[in-house]
């Protein structure tokens, strides 16, 4: 028996006594803590938090600055914001599953290494024809009656769609399926890797539109389009490299289950005997009902032009790719986590646009989204310390409970003093007495708003997750002036509820990320997350809708409301998940 059994059962103190081997053993790690950070240094997981940081820096870069280039380039219009936004979110909408099964599909390494290529060489490509446009713009509008401006303008947002498709496969691939690997599925390192990277994201999003800010300030259009171009350059052999050696050294990467279903593989087949002119030579199968429709189903197939064929068979995945999302055990969490994007309650456009008709100065939104990011940040170690402590499920319940009770202070901003909502401004007819009393009411609710400043027309980044950018329209144009509000009440308590709610937001979106990343199959892992980033896309698609729909301050109370509404329904989804997953544990054991 050990000295420590005996002295538990003895009720004495424990007293270990270090051989010679043990303290030679201890000196040994001492002098190898320097060997073991090179280690760390060289291994797979920071070369893929500092590959991240790179890809990170770079989108917040571009997303903030083709926004800015778009007005510019249109007369300080937002119609091209508009309409990048709305190509933006509807290729994605439209081709996440294709982008999902194409993860799948293809080995690791040419997936990463390719959407890594196309991406940095459409934003290189688009800042070059940027450089291009503001510096020779008069003699472009000149050329063709103008029409090459067009032309231009075309380029450039297709480019930058492509760009940020390239930018969701990347990181599809990378942050849902090589981290998985690369932790050897070990539920607690993943924890740690996603909490990471989400940390990375966090401070990305403040750093990068600042920097690239000063450098579009301090200098001109043309050097932050040249500034962008060279970074991206270099971030692409970086991350190149880097992302290469990670594939080295990780060997399970290089392993990858099949996912082509038989009835695909055998209509590629008959696609290339086709295209090569060889006859179809069927197997001697007996003779069914259902090998006979099989039969005339490939027969009407094949008889279709190459073009329709693929066409369909696009479509046949798309079908397959939400049939795959639906079936998920994860599929309600999944669904929750998108409802959360249909909201007005972010540091984005729309809020700030807000802020600055309720008097709040930009140096103070500044600071404000500075606060918003640390929270932001703690929601991320919160997220380590729940998971490690009541599991993952529960972590996520805590998490919905956490950011519902912080926006509850968003509501009560609306009917708080200083809020200048009316809900009188939605009827879209009166009389005209009614008219004349409502315009009084209407007068004295303007006191509660403030003209946007010069600068507010440079749209912000909205703060999303993961896969998470759309449309950058700034909000309220050409708002009528007036006077100071009565009470800053409502303001503070909108943004005392939207910056404490990022602490249970982002361990809630690390919850459902984990969770994804955990239950789905490898083999289906690209086209669940691809179909994933659509849903989210659509439900940030609804939040513009909504704004466009009551897009007055006044109405702005209104929008907070219906996006609790949506958040709410989202936490339900999850509630309803973790009770089926508890159930589903307890009849299993």
């Amino acid at each position: 028996m050990s000295q420590r059994a005996d002295a538990s059962q003895c009720g004495g103190v424990v007293v270990e006594f270090e051989s010679d081997d043990i303290r030679e053993a201890r000196a040994k790690k001492a002098r190898s803590i320097p060997g073991s950070a090179l280690i760390y240094l060289k291994g797979p997981k920071f070369l893929i938090y500092v590959s991240g940081a790179l890809s990170m820096w770079g989108d917040r870069m571009w997303h903030f600055a083709i926004s800015v280039f778009l007005i510019e380039l249109y007369g300080r219009n937002l119609l091209l914001t508009a309409v990048f936004g709305l190509v933006v979110a509807g290729s994605v909408l439209l081709l996440g599953a294709l982008i999902g099964d194409w993860v799948d599909r293809n080995p690791r390494n040419k997936v990463a290494h390719a959407s890594l290529f196309i991406q940095n060489i459409s934003v290189t490509v688009c800042s070059i024809v940027l450089m291009l446009v503001f510096s020779y713009k008069q003699r472009i509008e000149q050329i063709w009656d103008g029409w090459l401006t067009v032309v231009c303008y075309t380029v450039v947002i297709v480019l930058a769609d492509v760009a940020n498709l390239a930018s969701t496969a990347l990181t599809i691939a990378i942050q849902r399926d090589w981290i998985v690997v690369i932790t050897g599925y070990n539920r607690g390192h993943l924890a740690g890797m996603n909490a990471t990277m989400r940390r990375i994201d966090q401070v990305t999003n403040i750093l990068a539109p600042l920097a690239v800010g000063q450098v579009m300030t301090l200098a001109s259009n043309v050097v932050g389009c040249g500034f962008i171009l060279g970074w991206n350059l270099v971030s692409l052999i970086v991350e190149f490299f880097f992302l290469s050696r990670v594939y080295r050294i990780v060997p399970a990467l290089s392993i990858k289950p099949p996912v082509v279903e038989v009835d695909q593989v055998y209509l590629q087949r008959l696609e290339r005997r086709m295209s090569l002119g060889e006859g179809i030579v069927a197997q001697p199968q007996p003779l069914t009902e259902g090998n006979c429709n099989t039969g005339l189903n490939l027969k009407e197939i094949t008889n279709l032009p190459l073009c329709f064929r693929r066409f369909r068979w696009l479509l046949s995945t798309c079908k397959d790719g939400w049939r795959a999302y639906y079936r998920q055990p994860v599929f309600l969490a999944g669904m929750g986590l998108a409802f959360l994007y249909t909201t007005v309650l972010g540091f984005d456009c729309i809020t700030t646009g807000y802020a600055y008709t309720q008097g709040i100065s930009g140096s103070l939104l500044s600071l404000l989204m500075g606060v918003s990011a640390i929270t932001g940040l703690l929601g991320t170690v919160m997220f380590t310390r729940l998971r490690k402590t009541y599991g993952l499920v529960n972590t996520g319940i805590i998490s919905s409970c956490i950011h519902l009770g912080c926006l509850l202070l968003c509501v009560c901003s609306v009917f708080a003093p200083g809020s200048p909502m009316d809900l009188s401004l939605l009827m879209p007819y009166f009389t005209s007495n009614s008219s004349t009393e409502l315009g009084g009411m209407a007068s004295q609710r303007q006191k509660h708003t403030f003209p946007l400043r010069g600068g507010s027309n440079q749209p912000l980044l909205p703060d999303r997750s993961s896969i998470h950018w759309t449309n950058n329209t700034v909000l309220f144009d050409n708002v009528p002036s007036g006077t100071a509000p009565e009470s800053y009440i409502s303001i503070i308590l909108l943004f005392l509820g939207v910056i404490t709610a990022r602490i249970g937001l982002w361990s809630f979106d690390l919850t459902v990320t984990q969770l994804l990343q955990e239950n789905i199959c490898e083999s289906e892992r690209g086209v669940v997350n691809g179909v994933q980033s659509s849903m989210n896309y659509l439900m940030d698609l609804l939040h513009f809708i909504m704004v466009i729909s009551a897009p007055q301050p006044q109405h702005f109370g209104i929008l907070v409301i219906i996006s609790v509404l949506f958040i709410t329904t989202g936490h339900t989804m999850y509630f309803v998940y973790a009770h089926q997953a508890k159930r589903k544990r307890r009849l299993n054991t």
